[in-house]
Parts: structure tokens; C-alpha cells; sequence
């Protein structure tokens, strides 16, 4: 028989508009536009979904009415035919329907809180390094012994997870008195399942707490090698899958990432049947029990020549001291700049000694001070002599007691895993931002897949996307701040070229050059290509093209002044030079001023 999904504070089949939360809107409208063209009632789909969003309350039923009719298909394949036990989307308060615990030690404040970037509601983890309990109970415990049972229910880590549990306990029935205002670490469980990471603890835990049948005690059997959790700050959906073939199958997002048994020893620890022996407690190793597989050889004797006592190392005799060794100057002298100071008292602090630097005429000499022998390997060493090793004819191996019959050993044909009666969070954590959200509990894998494409996964891709960009723009920030860096440098580069001596007569044309690629990043490239030319040219005249064909020239001695003419040079001669002078002052000033940037 079909189970319907619950909603909070509905408990029957509610209409249409109950089985699809706000999240999932837009893939109704897009349902209800795919139908509009074949009905006389939806002529026009924009006009009824804008009256859809902003309706009355008259025009929102008979909306409802159409939309049931145009996609009820969809809904009865999608619903009517899984078997939803509990389903909690959060989309309405979660007060009254989910306790928050009253113990003292659970200060940590709950939230109904929008997820962030979604209109999705979740219930939130608030505040930091707080320790949190909240349950809510079913109207009837849930059996998980016939048939397959889903768990699953979503997660967002807003802020990341570094130290904290997010984990859900399903609580199986109480003792008499308990109540969920009371519900702590000790209220009993039979499955606890999710994310927890602290140090070197990062795992998606599966734990079992399942009643021994000969000693009435109930042990905690946890999954080998879980999956780790996702370390971003996505929202992420956990699914566990039991199966009656005593199966487990955990997926992340739908992906499966773990397959186990529950009657193995290799994927539980500990195992959920016993070994069906045990070594005896009672025996004892015999005494003339040998477990040494090897002895040394009885007969063996240590050679004549073996000296135990000679040294590992001995003085080089070969060394020589080198050439320019100071032995009469120590390492270290007396401070000659140290004063001693005004303050200093010898009868309280003891005759002042100036500090000790390292001796000046030592830096330039191979070693100061008293000059020995370096230490070498003795060839002779040889250490301690000891007998070899020969099998030994005695040796029985490792002694190990024998194997009994377990008396605690009992057959197993499948878990008898408790019934769930609640769902609770108790958990401890050093992270806020912690979102729970859609916690379903269903009896066939089509709905909880059904689930997870309506309502994770339209949350998921936008925030991947999202993540994608902010990504992307983080590289490229990078990047863009990486080639400033690089920019600079290279103009540094060319101010120092350009300073050149042998680049005077083109100072003033790769100055303007610089300056204008300054100003003008995207033409960087193409101006250190231009003075990379000129370089390369004037390169080749200095190699090739620096001499000249000489000129004939007739020497006159030049006329002796009249008496009283000036010496000065002539007056536009004094112009040029004054001209001369400020314009490298100019550049120079150009470059000082580029270079302070």
C-alpha cells in the first residue's frame, strides 16, 4: 500500500500544491506550459502563471484544479505509486513539530532559515562552538525488517566544516517517561547516519546499534572505510539504502560510494556475528616452547684478527694545516665598541666583560686559533664480533592457545535492527551555517531518487555554477595581479636599460617609449619588441659598423686672442648647453619619479 509524503502538520494527502515544495515551482510551470496548447482553458500560460505567482485566493484553487487535471500524470507517477513514509521539507516552521531540547548543556540556538542564494528553507545550526539536540517524533515507529528502507536528507556546510558532526541519530522507541524535551548523547538509537569531521576523523558515519541476542547488550557496529565528506560548501545529499538481502548501499549525491554487508567482518567492526571460536583463556605457553626461528651458530669463534676495541674514526696523519692558518689569533675577541654601561655596579653585577664578536682577520684566513688533526674512518674498525645466525632444529613456530568454541557465538540471518520512533540531531560542532533539510524516510529507492532530482539537485547545479564563477574569477584575479607584478618589473628593467651610457643619443626616444607603454598597458609587448631592436641594431654598429672612413682635415693653428676678447663660448653655444642640461634633468627627474611609484 501506498504511504503518502508528510509534510509538516499534515498528516493526510493533502492537494496538489502540498506534494511540491516552493523549490520546485518552476518545473510545474514548465509541465503546465507543455499541456497549455492542447486546452481552451490556457490560451495564455505567461498571463496564468504571473496570475499564478500574484493570485487572490479564489484564482489560486481554480488554478489548482487546472493543474491537477493537466499534470496528474506526472504527480501519480512521481507520487502515488512510492511509498514516502516521512518526508520534512522545512518549508513551514519547524515549531511544535520538532523539540528542541531542554537539557542545559544544549545551548546552541535552531533556525528556520532560507538556504543561502535559494528561497528554500532549512532548519539552521546558528551559532559556533555550541552542542545542539533537537527530535521530532513519528506517529508510528518505522520497522526496517521487511523490505528495503531509504534514509536520506540534505546538508549545506555554509561556512565549511573543520571541527563538528551533521549527522542524523533515528531514535527507536523510549523507555517509559522519556520525553523529547529530554532527548540527549544517552536517548538510544538504532541507526546513526552523516557527515563528521574533526582532525583526522572525516567520514560519512553508518552506525548500527544492534541488541546482541545471547547478552541482551546493544553495540555500536560501525561501517569500514566510509566515504569522506565533501569539503566544500555545496549542498549535499546522503542516502542510505538497506536492503533485505541484508545490503547496504551508501551514495553521496546519488552516486553510490560504498557497498557492504551487514553480516560481514570485513565491512563492520565489530562484527555482527561472532567469531565461533575463541583462543582459550585458560592455556598456557609450555615452557620449553622455542619461538626463535634462527640462533647463533654454537660453533662459530671469532677470528684472531678481529680487534672489538679498535675506534670507529683516527687522526688523519696525511692532513696538513693550510697555508695562512692564524694560531695565534683566537676565533673570538672582546668586543672593541662595546662601552660598558652607566648603570653597571661590579660589586652587584660582578666584573663587566665586553660581548664577544667574531675575530675580523679570521674572515679572510682559513682557521684561527690551534690547528688539529681532522678525524678519519678507521679501515681496521670492525665493532662488536657475533656468532652468525643457523636455523634453529628447536623452533615450533609461534605459540598461540588453542581455539575453543565461543560461547557468545550465534547465527545470524539478518540484523534485527530496531524500529525507528524519531528523527534526531544532537550533535557538537565549532561551525554556524549548518543547514539540514528534506529528511525523507522511504521503502523504495524510485522515490528517494524522485526527491533528490526535484529537490537537490536544482539547488546543487546553481550553487556549482556559482562556485564555478567564483572560481574563475578568483584565477583571474590572480592573474591580472600576477602581471602587474610583472609589468612592474619589466619597467623597471627598461628605466635601468635606458639609463645606459652607451645609449645616450637615444635616451629621450625610449623614455618617451617607456612612458607611453606606462600608460598604455596592451602595447607593453610591442615596446619592449621596439627597444629590444634597438638594442639588437646598435649592437651590430658597435660590432660591425663603428668605424668610419676618415675624413681629410687641415689642421690651423688657432689665432692668438686680441687682448681683452673674451674666452667665453659663443652665445647660442651657452643657449644649447643650458637646453641640454635641463632636458636631462628632465628625464632624470622623470625616472625618479617613475621609480618612487
Amino acid at each position: 500500500m501506498a504511504v503518502h509524503l508528510k509534510l509538516p502538520r499534515r498528516q493526510t494527502k493533502p492537494c496538489l500544491t502540498s506534494y511540491v515544495s516552493n523549490s520546485n515551482w518552476q518545473i510545474l510551470r514548465d509541465h503546465i506550459i507543455s499541456h497549455a496548447s492542447s486546452l481552451n482553458q490556457l490560451t495564455n500560460p505567461p498571463n496564468l502563471l504571473a496570475d499564478f505567482d500574484y493570485q487572490s485566493r479564489s484564482k489560486m484553487r481554480s488554478l489548482q484544479f487546472c493543474c491537477f487535471l493537466l499534470v496528474g500524470s506526472l504527480i501519480s507517477q512521481i507520487y502515488a505509486s512510492s511509498d514516502a513514509i516521512f518526508y520534512e521539507s522545512f518549508d513551514e516552521s519547524f515549531e511544535g513539530s520538532w523539540i528542541a531540547s531542554e537539557k542545559e548543556e544544549y545551548s546552541g540556538e535552531w533556525k528556520h532559515s532560507q538556504s543561502e542564494g535559494h528561497d528554500d528553507y532549512g532548519l539552521l545550526v546558528s551559532e559556533k562552538a555550541r552542542k545542539y539536540a533537537i527530535v521530532k517524533e513519528l506517529e508510528k515507529p518505522v520497522e526496517l525488517k521487511d523490505g528495503t528502507i531509504v534514509l536520506q536528507y540534505e546538508v549545506r556546510l555554509q561556512n565549511g566544516l573543520e571541527c563538528g558532526g551533521a549527522y542524523l541519530k533515528y531514535l527507536r522507541p523510549q523507555e517509559a517517561g522519556w520525553t523529547a524535551k529530554g532527548f540527549d548523547n544517552e536517548s538510544p538509537y538504532s541507526i546513526m547516519f552523516g557527515p563528521d569531521k574533526c582532525g583526522a576523523t572525516n567520514k560519512v558515519h553508518f552506525i548500527l546499534k544492534h541488541k546482541n541476542p545471547k547478552s541482551g547488550e546493544y553495540i555500536e557496529h560501525h561501517l569500514k572505510f566510509p566515504p569522506t565528506v565533501p569539503s566544500d560548501k555545496l549542498t549535499h545529499v546522503y542516502t542510505a539504502i538497506i536492503k533485505p538481502d541484508n545490503e547496504l548501499v551508501i551514495l553521496v549525491d546519488g552516486e553510490e560510494k560504498k557497498k557492504a554487508n551487514f553480516l560481514s567482518s570485513e565491512d563492520f567492526e565489530p562484527a555482527l556475528i561472532p567469531a565461533k571460536t575463541i583462543p582459550d583463556p585458560d592455556d598456557k605457553k609450555p615452557e620449553d616452547w622455542d619461538e626463535r626461528a634462527q640462533i647463533p651458530d654454537p660453533e662459530a669463534n671469532k677470528p684472531e684478527d678481529w680487534d672489538e676495541d679498535a675506534p670507529m674514526e683516527i687522526l688523519d696523519e696525511e692532513a696538513e694545516k693550510p697555508e695562512g692558518w692564524l694560531e695565534d689569533e683566537p676565533e673570538e675577541i672582546d668586543d672593541p665598541e662595546a662601552v660598558k654601561p652607566e648603570d653597571w655596579d661590579d660589586e652587584e653585577d660582578g666584573e663587566w666583560e665586553a660581548p664577544k664578536i667574531d675575530n675580523p682577520k679570521c674572515e679572510s684566513a682559513p682557521g684561527c686559533g690551534e690547528w688539529r688533526r681532522p678525524l678519519k674512518r678507521n679501515p681496521a674498525y670492525k665493532g662488536k664480533w657475533h656468532a652468525p645466525l643457523i636455523d634453529n632444529p628447536a623452533y615450533k613456530g609461534i605459540w598461540k592457545p588453542r581455539e575453543i568454541p565461543n560461547p557468545e557465538y550465534f547465527e545470524l540471518e539478518k540484523p534485527d535492527f530496531e524500529p525507528i520512533a524519531a528523527i534526531g540531531i544532537e550533535i557538537w560542532t565549532m561551525q554556524d551555517g549548518i543547514l539540514f533539510d528534506n529528511i525523507l524516510i522511504a521503502s523504495d529507492e524510485k522515490t528517494a531518487s524522485e526527491v533528490r532530482d526535484t529537490t537537490w539537485k536544482p539547488k546543487f547545479k546553481v550553487e556549482e555554477e556559482k562556485q564555478k564563477a567564483e572560481e574563475q574569477s578568483a584565477v583571474s584575479d590572480g592573474l591580472k595581479g600576477g602581471f602587474e607584478l610583472f609589468q612592474k618589473a619589466v619597467f623597471d628593467i627598461l628605466y635601468k636599460i635606458a639609463d645606459l651610457p652607451f645609449l645616450a643619443d637615444h635616451n629621450e626616444k625610449i623614455m618617451e617609449l617607456i612612458e607611453k607603454a606606462e600608460k598604455q598597458p596592451n602595447i607593453t609587448i610591442g615596446v619592449i619588441v621596439s627597444i629590444a631592436a634597438v638594442l639588437f641594431t646598435l649592437l651590430l654598429k658597435l660590432l660591425f659598423g663603428g668605424k668610419k672612413a676618415t675624413k681629410k682635415v687641415n689642421v690651423v693653428a688657432p689665432a692668438k686672442k686680441e687682448e681683452g676678447e673674451s674666452s667665453k663660448p659663443a652665445e647660442g653655444e651657452e643657449e644649447k648647453a643650458e637646453e641640454e642640461e635641463k632636458s636631462e634633468a628632465a628625464a632624470g627627474a622623470r625616472r625618479r619619479a617613475r621609480r618612487d611609484d
